[in-house]
């Protein structure tokens, strides 16, 4: 119990109770209450400062575990990403080169990713850099799947169509052997014989007799019957599918007619003198996505190794084109 004070009274002169006005009263309640409050808050800043709370040290092992967790993640991404990779070298470089079809750039492969920043709600937070790393892998990933299961798609339909392939793509002479005097020119550079100048020779020459049978190379449609006074003369183009075509130039005449389906081995048309030329003889041609490739490569079908080793020594000399 607070001891009771007394103050002296001069008028008095007597010791009377001193009794605190209660306006003071209040003003010294509210500094107490004040004092109090700014000691608890001091206390609490401290305490959150340099202590956690249980919960909080739960949360700090949670976050830790979580970000290991994401560095785990990514790691196993990237494991991932290079087993795709791999799977897509050995698509371009092998299994596509064995079906003839073309690559398919790694740019298409991690394609659709493009436009306004499909991450932007990932960032602002302390570990923002692993979880957006992760989401990126994962749709790069999801790209490369998603092409692959394409390619494969395509060589699953490439194989089943692999016989009809085999006998659509060019692999024979375009005329009898014995009736070949000799092969007068070969593909690529080549002395012009009219405008004595090298010029790109796009195909192979065949010197025969006049009126020589000359023969379809793999099954096909004849896409195209020309008669000119000059260039290829008399010439039959013949689109195999699988993006090859052949042409057979400088004819007497065709023996087929537009739009006509083909077997290998079956007449196209009779050799002759027509268009420029300085004699007679095939122009023999074979395009692959309409760009003229070297015949040679397309004559295994009628030649032993010795043979076709033979021919190629002899396409490196400088021959004279006929055409």
């Amino acid at each position: 119990m607070a001891k009771q004070k007394y103050i002296f009274n001069h008028k008095t002169l007597e010791f009377e109770k001193f009794v605190m006005p209660i306006s003071k009263r209040i003003v010294r309640a509210v500094l107490v209450l004040l004092s109090i409050a700014g000691g608890a808050f001091l206390f609490a800043i401290l305490l959150y400062t340099f202590f956690q709370s249980p919960n909080e040290k739960m949360q700090a092992r949670e976050l830790e575990y979580m970000k290991l967790q994401y560095e785990i993640l990514n790691d196993k991404l990237d494991n991932m990403e290079l087993l795709l990779i791999d799977m897509e070298q050995r698509d371009n470089d092998l299994y596509r080169v064995m079906f003839e079809a073309d690559p398919i750039p790694a740019a298409v492969r991690r394609s659709g990713f493009s436009g306004t920043d499909r991450y932007a709600s990932l960032y602002g937070y302390h570990n923002s850099g692993s979880v957006v790393g992760a989401a990126q892998k994962l749709d790069v990933i999801a790209s490369q799947l998603y092409h692959q299961s394409v390619s494969y798609d395509e060589l699953f339909d490439l194989a089943r169509n692999k016989e009809a392939m085999l006998a659509c793509i060019p692999a024979i002479f375009p005329l009898k052997e014995t009736e070949v005097k000799y092969i007068s020119s070969y593909f690529g550079h080549r002395p012009d014989p009219i405008y004595k100048v090298t010029k790109f020779h796009s195909g192979m020459d065949f010197s025969a007799q006049m009126g020589t049978e000359a023969y379809a190379t793999g099954d096909g449609v004849v896409a195209d019957v020309e008669n000119n006074e000059w260039g290829y003369g008399n010439m039959v183009t013949i689109d195999h599918g699988f993006g090859y075509k052949t042409r057979y130039a400088h004819l007497q005449k065709a023996a087929v007619c537009k739009g006509q389906k083909i077997k290998r081995g079956q007449l196209v048309g009779y050799i002759g003198n027509t268009g420029k030329t300085t004699g007679v003889h095939l122009h023999y041609e074979v395009l692959k996505n309409d760009i003229p490739i070297d015949p040679i490569n397309f004559l295994y079908n009628d030649l032993t190794p010795d043979e076709y080793e033979q021919i190629l020594q002899q396409s490196t000399l400088p021959t004279q084109t006929m055409d």
